[in-house]
């Protein structure tokens, strides 16, 4: 950077630039979804866009993208410089990769990248990861964790391929990824999205370079690294000196011979720095729930430091991520990968319930601790004489706060603007009724401040198909409460095949269903914040009236009466309920 291009960065110029380089991914997004085949794209949101510099630093990622893939963007690029080298690369190029040697996820995630050119030199990279349809092997849909046991079962992996060389498509490789895939039309359609919208952003970088000079638009970017890097710095700075830790588990996946797998979090907060320490976590796994990724760390950081902001790469400078090779979370080469995000979201939890002492009125009880209840459904429409694929995501609750109740039916906060599908698609797409999508009662843990609902989503196949369910990781954990809250309640899968009277606890994977099977995912609610008893009579009975908490509940849980007959509020007798709630806890 010279100097000249300090001078010329003016604060003017510098607020330009904030708000353009963000919009560059904002309108790779929008293109991508607009122009994708596949509905975990353009319905269901699972993708991000960015642009990343020549060393793999991140420069801006757009707003609602996947909050788990932006810590492994950065490490694609390196590796594809490192593997190519800086002057290995021309205009027109344009790479595909997946591999968990580095990418780390599931084989669905697939990257496509392309590099940025200004007067002949190479200046950056724009990239988009999105969640393809199928990929091979057992990727259909979602991965199946508990089937694969090596990447090559999973499916296809591509390793830094080079699909565009100076603008001309390399049609042998992609026939070779065509004819590994079984839907070639839906994941070949969403490949030409990416590389649109990755052309969209070297348009946009382009225009940037050419109004303000290469030197000035870098110059913007390192001063913004520096103003997010100082105000994540000043967040720490404002918790108490000290070590925190806390500790979760994970159900056991059956393919190890321990019972449950120890998600245990340490945190060191020392002035302005943190450090979160995974090593206590457990090893890699036989199973597929490994991977390679700082994300976990990265995601509750983030939402400690700076929610708000936007994410670049000053965002994580005065964070210290210590975990070792082995760990699940940093599985070696060739550990199965199928299920890579399982224990994100508990990773979140933990961390935020340890720092909880220091943040005692920031931190929430812990939510769903999965993505969510997946639903895939797939097959061949005889009536259409086409294969399909179904796939959504069923949001949970989130922890009560401090403040306020958790939301209900959220995804991850793993996973930024992530959504279910909607019926209309769902029964548009492939041949299913939904029978019910409504909030699940009881569900959201008691507190002062409830914990968010989750919800119960069933639907009914009329054509055969394998469905499979993915709704659990944290059954024999539920999320907690915080500063006496209740547990949300645990998810389960539930399927009713034809001649059944009621559905039946179960969880299918790639199972062969006849038509009239009905299968229901019902998530996990959010723990609860705070003592229940402290929670106002009259908000327990609206929750009563909405039909988020039954008449029992209210009153074993909450102490509070609710006339069945006239659903009014017994005040003298929930007054008397809870004084002798209490006697009884003193005693």
């Amino acid at each position: 950077m010279s100097a000249n291009a300090v001078k010329k960065l003016d604060p003017v110029t510098l607020e330009v630039l904030r708000n353009a380089l963000p919009a560059i991914a904002a309108d790779m997004a929008v293109d991508l979804q607009r122009t994708s085949y596949n509905m975990m794209i353009y319905e269901v949101q699972d993708f991000c866009c960015a642009l990343v510099d020549v060393d793999g630093r991140l420069i801006c990622q757009n707003v609602g993208g996947v909050s788990h893939f932006v810590a492994d963007l950065g490490v694609v690029i390196k590796d594809a410089v490192a593997r190519y080298g800086r002057n290995g690369f021309a205009p027109g190029d344009a790479l595909v990769t997946n591999h968990q040697r580095v990418a780390g996820q599931h084989l669905n995630n697939v990257c496509v990248f392309t590099p940025v050119f200004f007067d002949g030199l190479l200046r950056a990279f724009a990239i988009v990861r999105a969640h393809w349809v199928d990929v091979g092997g057992m990727s259909t849909g979602f991965s199946a964790p508990s089937l694969v046991t090596d990447p090559w079962l999973e499916g296809l992996q591509l390793d830094q391929i080079k699909i565009h060389e100076a603008g001309a498509p390399d049609e042998k490789v992609l026939r070779i990824i065509r004819d590994n895939i079984r839907f070639p039309a839906a994941a070949m359609g969403d490949l030409r999205s990416q590389l649109a919208a990755c052309a969209l952003a070297e348009r946009r970088a382009r225009e940037l370079f050419s109004r303000y000079g290469c030197d000035v638009v870098f110059a913007a970017v390192e001063t913004m690294f520096d103003e997010v890097e100082l105000r994540c710095r000043r967040a720490v700075a404002r918790m108490a000196d000290g070590v925190y830790q806390a500790e979760a588990f994970l159900d056991s996946d059956g393919a190890d011979e321990s019972d449950v797998i120890p998600i245990k979090v340490k945190v060191i907060v020392a002035g302005e720095e943190m450090t979160i320490d995974l090593t206590g976590c457990s090893t890699q796994r036989k199973s597929g729930l490994n991977g390679r990724t700082l994300a976990g760390a990265y995601i509750a950081y983030k939402g400690l430091t700076g929610p708000l902001d936007m994410v670049n790469e000053g965002s994580f400078r005065a964070l210290k991520v210590v975990i070792q090779e082995g760990n699940f979370m940093m599985a070696r080469f060739p550990a199965p990968m199928a299920g890579w995000s399982r224990g994100l979201p508990t990773v979140v939890d933990a961390v935020l319930t340890a720092l909880a002492p220091a943040l005692p009125d920031v931190v929430p009880a812990a939510h769903l601790g999965t993505l969510g209840g997946t639903m895939t459904f797939f097959g061949h429409d005889p009536a259409k004489n086409a294969s399909f694929v179904l796939q959504t995501i069923e949001g949970g609750g989130w922890g009560g706060r401090p403040y306020e109740d958790g939301v209900s039916t959220c995804v991850s906060v793993c996973q930024g603007d992530v959504r279910n599908a909607a019926i209309e698609t769902i029964e548009l797409k492939a041949p299913v009724t939904v029978n019910r999508r409504a909030l699940r009662e009881n569900s959201g843990g008691a507190g002062r401040f409830r914990g968010g609902l989750g919800i119960e989503t069933q639907m009914t196949n009329h054509v055969e198909g394998r469905w499979s369910l993915s709704n659990s990781g944290r059954r024999g954990c539920p999320p907690w409460g915080i500063a006496g809250g209740g547990k949300g309640a645990a998810s389960r899968n539930y399927m009713r095949k034809p001649g059944e009277s009621e559905l039946h606890p179960f969880d299918p994977v790639r199972l062969v269903c006849a038509p009239g099977t009905s299968v229901m995912v019902a998530t996990a609610g959010g723990g609860g914040w705070g003592d229940p008893l402290e929670r106002e009579a009259w908000r327990v009975l609206e929750d009563v009236k909405d039909e988020f908490v039954t008449i029992e509940s209210a009153r074993e849980l909450y102490g509070v009466v609710v006339d069945a007959a006239t659903r009014e509020l017994d005040i003298a007798a929930s007054e008397s309920l809870r004084a002798r709630m209490r006697a009884v806890r003193g005693a």
